[in-house]
């Protein structure tokens, strides 16, 4: 199975989000892929390290954090203690998973009806 680190908050500043997780990050090399976790409601940043993959788990309740970071194009950076990573390529990944999630049941109507709730402008 693959190590998952969930993000436990975020801060958004006036030129970035951090998001914040309570494990080491160190040696994560960013996979700039996003995937969905429609049974758990969440986001899933791919980052990788010699060995295999790592899920960032972005939970449903700092998707608002990402859609204000992401309609002002800021640098999302994950965070551990002085640790920290750019993610990159996140903002087109998002975009491009939101299009794909919005009025599509196979994620799951609950699924569905959470993203549209947010990120529907």
């Amino acid at each position: 199975m693959k190590k998952r680190i969930t993000i436990l908050k975020a801060i958004i500043t006036e030129n970035t989000l951090l998001v914040e997780t309570n494990e080491s990050i160190n040696g994560l090399i960013p996979g700039g892929q996003i995937l969905v976790d429609s049974d758990q409601s969440s986001f899933i940043y791919i980052m990788e390290d010699q060995e295999d993959y790592t899920y960032i788990v972005l939970p449903e309740h700092i998707w608002p954090f990402l859609k204000d970071a992401n309609e002002e194009k800021k640098p999302i950076w994950l965070s551990f203690n002085e640790e920290q990573i750019e993610l990159i390529n996140f903002h087109e990944e998002l975009e491009y998973v939101i299009s794909n999630i919005k009025g599509n049941s196979n994620y799951g109507d609950d699924m569905v009806k959470k993203v549209e709730g947010i990120f529907t402008v």
